[in-house]
């Protein structure tokens, strides 16, 4: 897993870097919570995801915010930290032009951030986002999502609330040809404190079913675990 140095809009960006075992594999970039709440790439969620993908087979990249570990920089609302993504993203396809997918991943302000790079990047297929803020942010400019994906919320969560991402969900799966798989972890917090193992198992089984050979890019029917 080496470190590498992105070349961001505001200078140098700290990442980690995964490579695949093969020249097509998929791709995916994971996008950690608020750089002024604590957030790194070393989150627990952010690393469970990048667990999860790197056992199905994708090249990762995990990276620091500006003005986060050794990331140039500083917080900028949002709008800086978008760019950083877009940086992240241009990075890991450079190193793998023949990728066969690309995904984003985001835990909370980077499920916010992911999204509206989702918007940005036609060529990103799916998404994950794990307890997007939906109660904090505008989540209007989805409009329409361009991508299916699977969205994660703990029903214990005290920080972003499960009306607010049910409400989401629900707006999303509304348009043509979009399934939003939408999974409540029971008795996961914000940080799925004890229950990783359980983040770990439905994104495993969501990119399982999303890559396998024959599946589709746009699936029919969005369900609710519990």
């Amino acid at each position: 897993m080496p470190d590498v140095i992105i070349n961001g809009a505001e200078g140098r960006l700290e990442g980690r870097y995964t490579p695949a075992k093969t020249d097509r594999a998929p791709v995916a970039v994971l996008l950690h919570p608020h750089p002024q709440y604590g957030g790194t790439m070393h989150n627990k969620v952010v690393y469970t995801l990048h667990q999860a993908f790197l056992q199905s087979g994708f090249a990762t990249l995990r990276f620091n915010f500006r003005g986060v570990g050794r990331s140039q920089g500083s917080f900028a609302r949002g709008e800086g930290e978008l760019t950083d993504a877009a940086s992240a993203l241009d990075w890991i396809q450079a190193y793998n032009a023949n990728a066969s997918a690309c995904w984003i991943a985001g835990f909370s302000f980077g499920a916010w951030i992911g999204m509206q790079l989702l918007m940005r990047r036609p060529e990103i297929d799916r998404f994950i986002a794990v307890a997007p803020p939906a109660n904090v942010y505008d989540f209007g400019f989805l409009a329409p999502c361009p991508s299916s994906g699977l969205i994660l919320q703990g029903d214990k969560d005290e920080i972003v609330t499960e009306e607010s991402v049910q409400k989401l969900t629900e707006k999303l799966s509304k348009q043509k040809d979009i399934v939003i798989d939408y999974r409540v972890v029971k008795g996961a917090n914000h940080f799925f404190t004890d229950r990783l193992d359980k983040l770990a198992s439905a994104a495993t089984e969501y990119l399982a079913a999303a890559i396998k050979p024959g599946a589709v890019s746009r699936v029919n029917t969005p369900r609710v675990k519990r």
